[in-house]
């Protein structure tokens, strides 16, 4: 067995096995697991054994196919311990490369294999390229105990993206990373299909560009004070004295050097310079470019809101600007060139004398439209090099610049208005593409900043649906974020690409009518193994199983459904708190609880455990299963899974995205259950969530009223926070109140937002969020 380490190679990414020796008998291979799934794929019997007596051919002159036969020769040379001769006009035992002007689609290709011959077809460089991905896959997803090359399934292929733009974002501001990680993560890129590497450099927390006219920003807008033993959320404004050594930045030359190994892998690296927010490291290093031009720290975690921003009515503010982006022109030559544009929160620009001035001399009507003319300004600089501008879809407010693309990530109505408006826009919405979300359960997973975005919740994305109608024209395609508040290593941040990259790939390659979950999740554990080999630090997630409540409306039951993302493998669980084993009990249908009980349940793959135990406790109590009336109804966007989230037995996580939970913002929640008969209770339990980081906080107090049948409501008990609305530790906070043990026919709880965030939180005075789940009668 040998094995080889592609990443330096000119065409691969992956650490391939081959085995060597003597002849092969006749063997079945498995169906191909291409990810993503090609165009058209025909798969024919029997295999092409690829060995080192075949040759490589192509046309005189050819120096398309030249190239592309040598990086082959690159990939099988640690394989076959030679490589492959040149031989004209050969038909037998041969790779053909053929470059077909015809083929249309500049990445697009042809590849069939027969016993005798395996011909790649293209266009084009990259259309090489990506044959060769596929063919690569071909060898590296089967089944094979061959001793006498490689074995390479019959197929015929035909093949090209849907879309254009399929991207993926690194966040290096946050959490700085090498140099090498950056070469690998581009790796990733390239092997999965994926074109664009959106290299957000600047940010709050770190500026990572070298630019020469500017030293200071990597001498001093680079580092910050280490306070990586703290909460994100929690990290105090460095203080004088305190030394700022955490960080790093990009030399240009080192630079140039990525620019070159992305392109000799046909990814487009583009850069983000953000602005008019976003820039605490820069106005760290140059005060002047502020509205206060007072000297400020680099901040050594969150800011919220962003009020340190660019002086828009500075002429010396956008000299800067030109000079930075000049310097990252020469370095960058991509097509684009990114500048944020997003959360900028303009209240410096209210009470700016100089940005004042410039609302009126341009006649604008405010600051929203103040920031459009910032944008549309540093568009006109861009423009005039050659080059367009992109921004997140807070460059929609106040009006679109004239050429500009939108990059929509609140969601896909910014990428809808500009495609209507006639703009080119690319989805990246948070709903789905946020690779810094939770995968799997919370409790299950390493920290990160919240959300929810499961492989299979990724899968579904379609960033060109047909409602769009004709505006859809104007989607370039979508990309992932992954952005790094919570993702201090390259090996977490494996942990959070891999394995979403491949939904990512399938959903902008693959056309919608091919895409099949079942095939497409079967094909994932055929690839899995090779991260394995690799040493990927990849999340196993989707194996993990999760306990769900289903309501039968005409019953009035709640049963408990089990289920894992990757359908391969036996269930296995326990009802009594115990470990499940190989021998435990298989899940087959959802079960119907009628005790208290803790569920731990796991998946099995050929007697071994594939994922982490997960445990779910389910409580039966006098309000399982009831619909109680609201006196206001929660946020529609946190109104929980279904109508019965704060009776159907299971608490919610510490995820408050999960839909476990019902979310109330700056309200109180209050509810009236109904009994069918008098009912005896005894204590009341509500559960709240504690998140300063996400502005959701503990409840003030709770309330417990009752009534007896004919009689008013009475107050029967109370119960206070025993914990600081400041707390960050995220925690889940529970209200027991005792009450006196009489029949009621009407219970009423009141649950007491504290109403805004607190003092000294970074919102503070703005309406705070109540989330609750259970509410529990005994």
């Amino acid at each position: 067995m040998k094995k080889f380490n592609l990443l330096i190679l000119l065409y691969v990414s992956l650490v391939l096995a081959g085995c060597i020796t003597g002849q092969q008998d006749a063997v079945t291979l498995q169906s191909p697991a291409i990810i993503p799934e090609p165009v058209h794929l025909e798969v024919k019997d029997g295999v092409f054994q690829l060995t080192d007596r075949t040759a490589v051919s192509f046309r005189a002159n050819d120096e398309l196919a030249e190239s592309t036969a040598g990086a082959l020769n690159d990939i099988l040379l640690p394989i076959l311990d030679s490589k492959l001769e040149y031989r004209e006009n050969t038909t037998t035992d041969v790779i053909l490369f053929k470059t077909e002007a015809a083929i249309d689609n500049p990445e697009g290709y042809r590849l069939n294999v027969t016993d005798d011959q395996i011909t790649i077809s293209a266009g084009t460089a990259a259309g090489y390229f990506y044959g060769l991905q596929t063919l690569r896959q071909l060898w590296e997803t089967t089944d094979q105990e061959n001793k006498g090359g490689l074995l390479i399934p019959q197929v015929e292929i035909e093949d090209h993206p849907r879309f254009e733009w399929r991207g993926m974002m690194l966040d290096v501001s946050r959490h700085f990373f090498p140099k090498e990680f950056i070469k690998k993560f581009i790796d990733y890129l390239a092997m999965n299909k994926l074109n664009t590497f959106h290299w957000h450099l600047v940010d709050d927390q770190g500026w990572r560009i070298e630019i020469k006219k500017y030293p200071l920003l990597t001498e001093k807008g680079a580092w910050r004070v280490n306070k990586e033993h703290l909460h994100w959320n929690s990290r105090p404004k460095p203080e004088q004295g305190e030394v700022a050594d955490f960080g790093g930045f990009y030399t240009q030359e080192e630079i140039k050097e990525i620019v070159q190994y992305a392109a000799e892998r046909h990814v487009n690296i583009v850069p983000e310079i953000e602005m008019p927010a976003h820039v605490s490291a820069a106005i760290a290093s140059y005060p002047w470019l502020s509205c206060k031009q007072e000297p400020i720290p680099v901040p050594s975690g969150g800011v919220w809101p962003i009020t340190d921003i660019y002086c828009a009515g500075n002429d010396s503010t956008f000299m800067f600007l030109a000079e930075v982006l000049t310097e990252v022109m020469e370095l960058f030559p991509s097509e684009y060139i990114h500048v944020g544009g997003d959360e900028a929160t303009k209240t410096e620009w209210e009470h700016c004398a100089k940005c004042q001035q410039r609302i009126k001399d341009e006649d604008l009507a405010n600051v929203h439209e103040l920031q459009s003319y910032f944008i549309s300004r540093v568009e006109e600089f861009l423009n005039a090099n050659g080059r367009k501008l992109i921004g997140w879809d807070e460059i929609l407010e106040g009006g679109l610049a004239p050429n500009a693309t939108v990059m929509s990530w609140r969601g896909m109505s910014g990428g809808i208005e500009a495609a209507k408006k006639g703009h080119h826009a690319v989805m990246s919405p948070g709903t789905h593409l946020y690779f810094d979300h939770y995968q799997g359960q919370q409790q299950l997973e390493p920290l990160a900043i919240g959300g929810y975005s499961p492989i299979s919740h990724v899968y579904t994305f379609d960033p060109a649906p047909d409602s769009l109608g004709q505006a859809a024209d104007y989607i370039l395609g979508g990309q992932a974020n992954l952005w790094t508040e919570y993702v201090p290593t390259p090996e977490h941040a494996e942990y959070m690409i891999f394995p979403r990259i491949y939904a990512l790939a399938e959903v902008l390659w693959t056309p919608r009518e091919n895409k099949d979950w079942d095939k497409f999740i079967s094909k994932v554990n055929r690839h899995l193994p090779l991260l394995d080999e690799k040493g990927v630090n990849y999340a196993r997630s989707m194996n993990n199983v999760h306990v769900t409540p289903e309501f039968d409306k005409e019953k009035g039951t709640i049963s408990m459904k089990m289920e894992a993302e990757n359908p391969q493998g036996d269930i296995r669980y326990t009802a009594d708190g115990s470990e499940p084993s190989v021998n435990s009990e298989i899940y087959l249908a959802p079960m119907s609880p009628d005790q208290t009980m803790t569920v731990k349940a796991g998946l099995f793959q050929n007697g071994e455990l594939v994922g982490k135990i997960s445990a779910t406790e389910i409580f039966i109590h006098k309000a399982f299963a009831q619909q109680p009336e609201y006196k206001a109804q929660p946020a529609e966007k946190y109104s929980g899974n279904s109508d019965f989230v704060l009776t159907d037995g299971i608490r919610g996580s510490m995820n408050f995205g999960s839909g476990e939970w019902q979310g109330f913002n700056g309200d109180d929640l209050e509810l009236v259950f109904d009994f069918e008969e008098p009912t005896t209770v005894s204590n009341v339990t509500v559960g709240t969530l504690q998140d300063n980081g996400s502005w959701i906080f503990r409840a003030n107090k709770v309330v417990i009223y009752g009534a007896g049948d004919g009689s008013g409501l009475e107050l029967l008990g109370d119960s206070k926070a025993n914990i600081s609305s400041s707390t960050v530790e995220k925690q889940v906070v529970d209200f027991y109140v005792t009450i006196p043990e009489k029949p009621l026919s009407r219970l009423k709880v009141v649950v007491y937002n504290i109403g805004v965030c607190p003092e000294d939180h970074a919102g503070a005075g703005r309406p705070a969020w109540l989330f609750v789940d259970e509410v529990i009668i005994e």
